[in-house]
Protein backbone atom coordinates (compact mmCIF):
# COMPACT_ATOMS: atom_id res chain seq x y z
CA UNK A 1 0.00 0.00 0.00
CA UNK A 2 2.77 2.59 1.00
CA UNK A 3 4.67 1.61 -2.44
CA UNK A 4 1.75 2.15 -4.02
CA UNK A 5 0.82 5.62 -2.65
CA UNK A 6 4.44 6.36 -3.15
CA UNK A 7 3.98 5.55 -6.98
CA UNK A 8 1.05 7.75 -7.36
CA UNK A 9 2.66 10.99 -5.49
CA UNK A 10 5.52 10.52 -7.98
CA UNK A 11 3.22 10.41 -10.87
CA UNK A 12 1.24 13.36 -10.00
CA UNK A 13 4.59 15.64 -9.46
CA UNK A 14 5.27 14.35 -13.12
CA UNK A 15 2.10 15.55 -14.68
CA UNK A 16 2.38 18.46 -12.53
CA UNK A 17 5.52 19.30 -14.49
CA UNK A 18 5.21 17.98 -17.54
CA UNK A 19 1.34 18.31 -18.34
CA UNK A 20 1.44 14.92 -19.41
CA UNK A 21 -1.64 12.61 -18.64
CA UNK A 22 -2.13 10.14 -15.86
CA UNK A 23 -1.29 6.97 -18.31
CA UNK A 24 1.83 8.40 -19.99
CA UNK A 25 3.80 9.92 -16.77
CA UNK A 26 2.76 6.54 -14.96
CA UNK A 27 4.26 5.08 -17.33
CA UNK A 28 7.25 7.37 -17.19
CA UNK A 29 7.46 6.59 -13.57
CA UNK A 30 7.12 2.80 -13.92
CA UNK A 31 10.14 2.92 -16.62
CA UNK A 32 12.44 4.83 -14.06
CA UNK A 33 12.01 2.86 -11.35
CA UNK A 34 12.99 -0.01 -13.34
CA UNK A 35 16.41 1.27 -14.47
CA UNK A 36 16.85 2.41 -11.37
CA UNK A 37 16.43 -1.20 -9.75
CA UNK A 38 18.19 -2.87 -12.39
CA UNK A 39 21.18 -0.13 -12.42
CA UNK A 40 21.27 -0.33 -8.21
CA UNK A 41 21.42 -4.67 -8.42
CA UNK A 42 24.39 -3.44 -11.30
CA UNK A 43 26.21 -1.60 -9.21
CA UNK A 44 25.89 -3.51 -5.84
CA UNK A 45 28.68 -5.91 -7.72
CA UNK A 46 32.03 -5.43 -6.28
CA UNK A 47 34.00 -7.44 -8.90
CA UNK A 48 36.59 -4.48 -8.73
CA UNK A 49 37.44 -5.11 -4.90
CA UNK A 50 41.44 -4.72 -4.90
CA UNK A 51 42.74 -8.29 -4.33
CA UNK A 52 42.75 -9.77 -0.93
CA UNK A 53 47.00 -10.19 -1.69
CA UNK A 54 47.38 -6.34 -1.29
CA UNK A 55 45.43 -5.47 1.46
CA UNK A 56 46.77 -8.18 3.62
CA UNK A 57 50.25 -7.12 2.75
CA UNK A 58 49.23 -3.69 3.65
CA UNK A 59 46.93 -4.34 6.82
CA UNK A 60 47.94 -7.93 8.22
CA UNK A 61 44.56 -9.18 7.07
CA UNK A 62 42.38 -10.21 4.09
CA UNK A 63 38.99 -8.16 3.56
CA UNK A 64 36.34 -10.35 5.26
CA UNK A 65 38.56 -10.67 8.26
CA UNK A 66 38.45 -6.69 9.07
CA UNK A 67 34.98 -6.52 8.02
CA UNK A 68 34.05 -9.62 10.72
CA UNK A 69 35.69 -6.85 12.95
CA UNK A 70 33.62 -4.47 11.70
CA UNK A 71 30.59 -6.45 12.13
CA UNK A 72 31.35 -7.04 16.17
CA UNK A 73 32.42 -3.43 16.29
CA UNK A 74 28.67 -2.32 15.16
CA UNK A 75 29.67 -0.93 11.91
CA UNK A 76 26.52 -0.68 9.90
CA UNK A 77 25.05 1.65 12.61
CA UNK A 78 28.38 3.74 11.94
CA UNK A 79 29.11 6.80 9.53
CA UNK A 80 32.09 5.94 7.05
CA UNK A 81 34.31 8.87 8.88
CA UNK A 82 33.84 7.29 12.04
CA UNK A 83 34.53 3.56 10.75
CA UNK A 84 37.37 5.07 9.08
CA UNK A 85 38.46 6.77 11.90
CA UNK A 86 38.06 3.38 14.06
CA UNK A 87 40.46 1.26 12.18
CA UNK A 88 43.01 3.83 12.35
CA UNK A 89 42.49 4.44 16.25
CA UNK A 90 42.46 1.29 16.96
CA UNK A 91 43.81 -1.14 14.67
CA UNK A 92 47.13 1.26 13.46
CA UNK A 93 45.61 1.20 9.94
CA UNK A 94 47.13 3.88 7.17
CA UNK A 95 44.78 6.34 6.49
CA UNK A 96 44.26 5.06 3.06
CA UNK A 97 43.91 1.32 3.14
CA UNK A 98 41.37 2.82 6.22
CA UNK A 99 39.01 4.24 4.00
CA UNK A 100 39.39 1.57 0.93
CA UNK A 101 38.21 -1.04 3.78
CA UNK A 102 35.16 1.27 5.05
CA UNK A 103 34.15 1.91 1.21
CA UNK A 104 34.72 -2.29 0.21
CA UNK A 105 32.82 -2.83 3.67
CA UNK A 106 29.98 -0.60 2.84
CA UNK A 107 29.77 -2.16 -0.63
CA UNK A 108 30.01 -5.66 1.05
CA UNK A 109 27.04 -5.31 3.56
CA UNK A 110 24.85 -3.43 1.07
CA UNK A 111 25.55 -0.02 2.65
CA UNK A 112 26.38 1.47 -0.16
CA UNK A 113 26.56 1.35 -4.30
CA UNK A 114 29.33 1.64 -6.85
CA UNK A 115 30.02 5.17 -7.28
CA UNK A 116 27.57 6.35 -4.36
CA UNK A 117 28.74 9.03 -1.77
CA UNK A 118 26.60 11.14 1.13
CA UNK A 119 25.64 13.50 -1.03
CA UNK A 120 24.53 11.33 -4.06
CA UNK A 121 26.43 9.31 -6.68
CA UNK A 122 30.00 10.72 -8.72
CA UNK A 123 30.73 9.03 -11.34
CA UNK A 124 34.43 9.60 -13.12
CA UNK A 125 35.60 9.58 -16.97
CA UNK A 126 38.74 10.56 -18.21
CA UNK A 127 40.61 11.43 -21.87
CA UNK A 128 44.32 11.39 -22.88
CA UNK A 129 44.35 13.79 -25.68
CA UNK A 130 47.21 14.78 -27.68
CA UNK A 131 46.82 18.82 -27.22
CA UNK A 132 48.38 20.90 -24.17
CA UNK A 133 47.00 21.72 -21.31
CA UNK A 134 46.05 25.34 -22.37
CA UNK A 135 43.97 24.31 -25.20
CA UNK A 136 42.21 21.57 -24.00
CA UNK A 137 41.19 23.73 -21.02
CA UNK A 138 40.17 26.60 -23.24
CA UNK A 139 38.23 23.75 -25.21
CA UNK A 140 36.57 22.56 -22.01
CA UNK A 141 35.61 26.28 -20.26
CA UNK A 142 35.36 28.45 -22.93
CA UNK A 143 31.33 28.51 -23.60
CA UNK A 144 31.85 29.19 -27.52
CA UNK A 145 34.57 26.85 -27.77
CA UNK A 146 32.92 23.78 -25.57
CA UNK A 147 29.44 23.94 -27.55
CA UNK A 148 31.54 22.23 -30.23
CA UNK A 149 31.66 19.27 -28.86
CA UNK A 150 28.86 19.37 -25.58
CA UNK A 151 25.60 19.13 -27.33
CA UNK A 152 23.29 17.32 -25.25
CA UNK A 153 23.90 20.06 -21.85
CA UNK A 154 25.29 23.17 -20.37
CA UNK A 155 27.69 24.04 -17.80
CA UNK A 156 27.79 27.05 -16.10
CA UNK A 157 31.11 28.33 -14.75
CA UNK A 158 31.83 28.61 -10.79
CA UNK A 159 35.56 28.54 -10.46
CA UNK A 160 38.65 27.87 -12.74
CA UNK A 161 42.49 27.46 -11.77
CA UNK A 162 44.09 27.96 -15.62
CA UNK A 163 44.90 24.85 -17.17
CA UNK A 164 44.51 22.93 -14.05
CA UNK A 165 41.35 22.72 -12.66
CA UNK A 166 37.70 24.09 -13.47
CA UNK A 167 34.41 22.95 -12.08
CA UNK A 168 30.50 23.96 -13.13
CA UNK A 169 26.86 23.76 -11.95
CA UNK A 170 25.36 21.26 -14.52
CA UNK A 171 22.15 22.44 -16.33
CA UNK A 172 20.14 24.05 -13.31
CA UNK A 173 22.66 23.45 -10.72
CA UNK A 174 21.46 20.38 -8.99
CA UNK A 175 24.55 18.24 -10.05
CA UNK A 176 28.00 19.70 -10.72
CA UNK A 177 30.73 18.54 -12.63
CA UNK A 178 34.49 18.79 -12.27
CA UNK A 179 37.68 18.82 -14.27
CA UNK A 180 41.58 18.25 -13.69
CA UNK A 181 44.14 18.93 -16.72
CA UNK A 182 47.24 16.86 -16.09
CA UNK A 183 50.00 17.57 -18.88
CA UNK A 184 52.10 14.72 -19.75
CA UNK A 185 54.04 16.83 -22.33
CA UNK A 186 53.78 19.22 -24.54
CA UNK A 187 51.43 18.11 -26.70
CA UNK A 188 49.33 16.00 -24.77
CA UNK A 189 46.79 16.03 -21.72
CA UNK A 190 44.79 13.89 -19.58
CA UNK A 191 41.90 15.38 -18.45
CA UNK A 192 39.62 14.18 -15.64
CA UNK A 193 35.75 14.77 -14.94
CA UNK A 194 33.86 14.00 -12.09
CA UNK A 195 30.51 14.49 -12.36
CA UNK A 196 28.86 14.85 -8.72
CA UNK A 197 25.25 15.16 -6.46
CA UNK A 198 23.65 12.71 -9.29
CA UNK A 199 20.82 11.52 -7.63
CA UNK A 200 20.20 7.79 -8.18
CA UNK A 201 21.43 4.91 -9.46
CA UNK A 202 20.48 4.85 -12.62
CA UNK A 203 21.27 8.66 -13.64
CA UNK A 204 24.73 7.65 -12.20
CA UNK A 205 25.09 4.89 -15.29
CA UNK A 206 23.72 7.44 -17.86
CA UNK A 207 26.49 9.82 -16.65
CA UNK A 208 29.08 7.83 -16.83
CA UNK A 209 28.48 6.66 -20.31
CA UNK A 210 27.43 10.54 -21.44
CA UNK A 211 31.18 11.30 -20.31
CA UNK A 212 33.00 8.60 -21.97
CA UNK A 213 31.04 9.78 -25.47
CA UNK A 214 31.39 13.71 -24.79
CA UNK A 215 35.10 13.25 -23.83
CA UNK A 216 35.49 10.98 -26.95
CA UNK A 217 33.91 13.92 -28.73
CA UNK A 218 36.17 16.36 -27.30
CA UNK A 219 39.35 14.34 -28.41
CA UNK A 220 38.05 14.48 -32.00
CA UNK A 221 37.28 18.31 -32.02
CA UNK A 222 40.62 19.37 -30.22
CA UNK A 223 42.86 16.58 -32.43
CA UNK A 224 40.73 16.07 -35.60
CA UNK A 225 38.73 19.24 -36.36
CA UNK A 226 40.33 22.04 -34.35
CA UNK A 227 39.17 24.42 -37.00
CA UNK A 228 35.96 24.40 -34.80
CA UNK A 229 37.27 25.73 -32.19
CA UNK A 230 38.77 28.81 -33.77
CA UNK A 231 37.04 32.13 -33.38
CA UNK A 232 35.00 33.21 -36.37
CA UNK A 233 36.62 36.41 -37.50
Amino acid sequence: MTSQKSLKRRVRERMSKTGERYAAARGQVVAKRDRIQAATTRLSVDTDRPADERVAKATGRIFEEWFSILDDWGAPARTYRMMAEFLIAEHQVDGWWAQSITYWYQRSRGLRLKHQQPDGFTIYASKTIAASADVVFAAFVDDDQRSAWLTDGTMSLRTAEPARTARFDWQDGQTRVSASFDERGPSKTTIAVAHERLPDADEAERAKSAWRQRLGQLQRVVEVLPDQLRPEA
